[in-house]
């Protein structure tokens, strides 16, 4: 054997045992006191199925001590957890959030900052877990699983005869040709990044206006138009449940709970992809957790934000796995064997005209355009 096929066979079986060894490694916090119960923190339906499904269930089957509760207050994590921490006593183990609602916890002390590769898995082929999840961790406190988007989702049969079916995110507002209601949900994120990009705003321009006053206000002025067309929603699950209700024509949520509605209720319910915003949910660990609470999370999170767990996920809900070696994993629908691929928000055919969430600007106007935007809801 020559020089480079010997050099060639004994990188092969370095990147093998390496791959070999990045598997069967153990968290680093084996052996140390852990609690025997978990609260976990998510937002209900089939998002938090498909955590159940791809790692609670596998996990506690691996650890039959431990028991796992949910509590469904992620839409209202930041302030419960700074009630929490102004009393002192922190219920929650680990939280999923959005990752702007991240970077407030971190910023304001009320989340763990954490060294990723100390704390997560390596990719199967040895790859650090900072550079498998790559761009995607956008805070020290943030853990990354999934890229979602939100998007509408419009009844097929209520399209007037005739009519082609809506194509654009600016056919919200027309009541003329699409008449019926439209759900959105109560928080100005994402209603006022489409209400200015359907007033003409360039969509690079959006995030400069609506930094403005002037912005704000015409953002809400745009919103009016369609004010009294509009139910509010607050959980993920809310306007699927009124799609399939036929109470609304057309609706704002979550691509993945429109997947469910689609493929798995065969509601007679079609995406709206064109001005989808890009997102990403992962874990936050409450700062201050007792010491056995806080191992029985970080080998909890080894496990299930590990290259094998994420892509599992896809095959219940239509989120894109945060890790890049997730992504060539992703298979089927775990139940009805469609190819999850094409359904995924990132899927090119899907992705012609996306916006892509601004965390860094909502973590700094957030509380000051909430304020605005819940008083215009209340006149």
């Amino acid at each position: 054997m020559n020089l480079a096929k010997t050099l060639m066979a004994s990188t092969a079986l370095t990147v093998a045992a390496g791959a070999l060894a990045a598997q069967d490694m153990e968290s680093p916090v084996a052996g140390e006191p852990m609690i025997d119960s978990m609260t976990l923190v998510s937002w209900g339906g089939a998002y938090q199925n498909s955590q159940q499904k791809a790692y609670v269930e596998p996990y506690i089957e691996m650890n039959p001590e431990v028991s796992a509760t949910w509590d469904e207050s992620s839409n209202e994590a930041v302030a419960k957890l700074r009630a929490m921490a102004e009393a002192g006593n922190i219920t929650w183990d680990l939280v999923d959030v959005v990752a702007s609602d991240a970077i407030r916890l971190c910023d304001e002390g009320l989340a763990m900052e954490v060294d990723h590769d100390d704390i997560l898995k390596p990719a199967p082929d040895g790859t650090d877990a900072s550079d498998d999840f790559g761009d995607l961790i956008v805070s020290d406190c943030f853990i990354p699983q999934i890229v979602y988007s939100t998007t509408f989702g419009y009844r097929t049969d209520m399209v007037p005869e005739g009519v082609d079916a809506p194509d654009s995110v600016c056919d919200v507002w027309d009541t003329e040709t699409y008449p019926g209601k439209r759900s959105l949900e109560r928080r100005p994120i994402n209603n006022m990044e489409w209400a200015l990009y359907c007033d003409g705003v360039a969509k690079d321009e959006i995030y400069d206006v609506l930094a403005t006053e002037e912005g704000q206000d015409r953002a809400l002025d745009k919103l009016d138009e369609i004010k009294d067309d509009v139910i509010w929603w607050s959980a993920g699950a809310d306007t699927p449940q009124l799609l399939a209700d036929g109470e609304v024509f057309m609706g704002s949520t979550y691509n993945g709970r429109l997947f469910s509605v689609i493929e798995e209720q065969d509601q007679p319910v079609g995406m709206l992809w064109d001005m989808q915003v890009f997102d990403l949910d992962g874990w936050i660990i409450p700062e201050d957790l007792e010491e056995a609470e806080l191992n029985r999370v970080l080998d909890f999170l080894w496990f299930a934000t590990d290259t094998q767990r994420l892509a599992d996920q896809s095959a219940y809900i239509s989120y894109g796995p945060a890790r890049e070696s997730s992504a060539p994993l992703v298979s089927t629908h775990a139940e009805l064997g469609i190819e999850m691929a094409p359904h995924m928000p990132t899927d090119p055919d899907n992705a012609e005209n996306t916006l892509l969430y601004n965390y860094e600007f909502w973590a700094d106007y957030r509380d000051d355009i909430d304020a605005k935007f819940q008083a215009w809801l209340a006149q």
